[in-house]
């Protein structure tokens, strides 16, 4: 039975290693398109926040359909649209064509960071659901790091170079869909739609060790079709509050700089000098650093819990984006120096915020609010990912605006810190349905 659960978190996870692909590909794509289209450093940004400014529509409007369709069937329409998105991507003719196929990846991104998440919360036993859960970050940082290793490979396959590197997230997009057909609903989904006897077969196939009867009755027992089907319960008490810290989760995740790192860095150290080839081998690097340090916080998220790794990575994070700015100002450090900084930063997020963001978004809010709120928490991250994004090549054009960039991140990342330690409930080890009447 326990292969069962894992099968069903695997396929979840998918949209996860899709969400880390498309978002990194196009790292070492954009010297090969910006000089194919000419790009400004204005349009460079937008060419790359495209997809940013879809995520951001796709995780706000995603709840709703989440809790009318389930899941599942959502999850299925995501992949499809992945599949339109490297597509239209790789073959685009202009830049309209290629930010038109960005931001309809960019839905299905911020969709599937709502709705994979909370997939597998919804079905994995409270023992194990941070290290289940983590998996969605796992996959995205394979991802990340697949994509930066493809972008290596296809380096000199030509002047288009690039479309390959779109065209080969056609693989797992198909696999994606493909695999949703052997997954089941999410229990809870059920339960919110009357399809008890369904539910109670879900919960005993995914968590046999569990008294299936009264988990089914708990969850029962928590949801409220009043605020389920009404938006306005969001912005009340007892909700309103952890939809706030829900926001500022999201908030503080970009405030970190991570995805500035992961979009710009073969941008960042081309800049500091090296070859275009070089900074694209550092960004495996990068990639590989964010993959060890991820399974790390696997490993123990469920022992130390979210809460104390947030609040460790948080001054550890603080440090090494304040030397990298410094760095930065033009005082002659090398580009291994500069990426030791960076792979120091990277170690610390993954095993904090990294590893913990999807999680708690998925857990911390009550069955009625879950989705929503959710998806509140993730249009935070990629609200503020598209702004940071879209502003950093025209701030790095500046004289030390690198520098600048990430001395902000400093700053905000070590306000994170009082922020988790002053807001959060640790999550470990309880059920969902626990968790709620601890919050609310």
């Amino acid at each position: 039975m326990k292969r069962t659960l894992y099968l069903y978190t695997f396929v979840a996870a998918l949209g996860g290693f899709l969400f880390g692909f498309d978002t990194a590909v196009i790292n070492g794509a954009i010297p090969f398109f910006s000089e194919y289209f000419g790009l400004t450093d204005s349009l460079k940004g937008w060419a790359v926040s495209s997809a940013l400014f879809g995520c951001i529509v796709g995780s706000l409007f995603i709840g709703r359909p989440g809790d009318r369709f389930g899941r599942r069937a959502m999850l299925k329409v995501l992949a499809l649209l992945f599949l339109v998105s490297v597509l239209g991507s790789g073959i685009a003719w202009n830049l309209y064509i290629f930010v038109f196929s960005r931001f309809i990846g960019g839905i299905a991104i911020g969709g599937v960071s709502v709705l994979s998440p909370m997939y597998i919360s919804e079905i994995a036993p409270p023992e194990q659901r941070g290290r289940l859960a983590i998996t969605f970050q796992l996959a995205i940082v394979v991802g990340i790091l697949v994509a930066f290793f493809s972008d290596y490979l296809l380096l000199g396959t030509g002047p288009n170079n690039w479309r390959w590197m779109f065209i080969a997230g056609v693989i797992p997009a198909s696999f994606f869909y493909i695999l949703l057909f052997f997954v089941s609903r999410s229990p809870r989904w059920l339960v919110q739609k009357g399809r008890y006897d369904e539910a109670l077969s879900v919960i005993r196939t995914v968590n046999p060790d569990a008294n299936a009867e009264v988990l089914l009755e708990e969850i029962k027992s928590s949801v409220n079709s009043e605020v389920l089907h009404k938006n306005v319960f969001l912005f009340r008490p007892p909700y309103l509050k952890l939809v706030l810290i829900g926001f500022a989760v999201g908030m503080f995740n970009q405030f970190t700089g991570i995805n500035v790192i992961m979009y710009y860095a073969t941008d960042i150290f081309h800049k500091a000098g090296l070859s275009v080839g070089s900074s694209i081998g550092q960004t495996v690097i990068i990639g590989f650093t964010n993959l060890i340090f991820t399974l790390i916080a696997m490993r123990i998220i469920d022992k130390v819990g979210r809460k104390k790794m947030l609040l460790t990575g948080s001054i550890g994070m603080s440090v090494f984006l304040a030397l990298f700015a410094w760095a930065n100002t033009g005082n002659g450090f090398s580009g291994i120096t500069m990426l030791l900084m960076l792979v120091g930063f990277v170690a610390f997020f993954a095993v904090s915020q990294g590893a913990v963001i999807w999680v708690l978004l998925a857990e911390m809010f009550p069955n009625n609010i879950r989705s929503r709120g959710s998806s509140i928490g993730s249009f935070s991250h990629w609200f503020f990912n598209g702004i940071l994004s879209y502003l950093f090549p025209v701030i790095a054009g500046i004289a030390n605006g690198v520098a600048y960039s990430f001395a902000f991140y400093a700053v905000m990342t070590l306000v994170s810190f009082f922020f988790f330690s002053k807001f959060l409930v640790e999550t470990k080890g309880k059920s969902l349905e626990q968790l709620e009447k601890q919050v609310i």
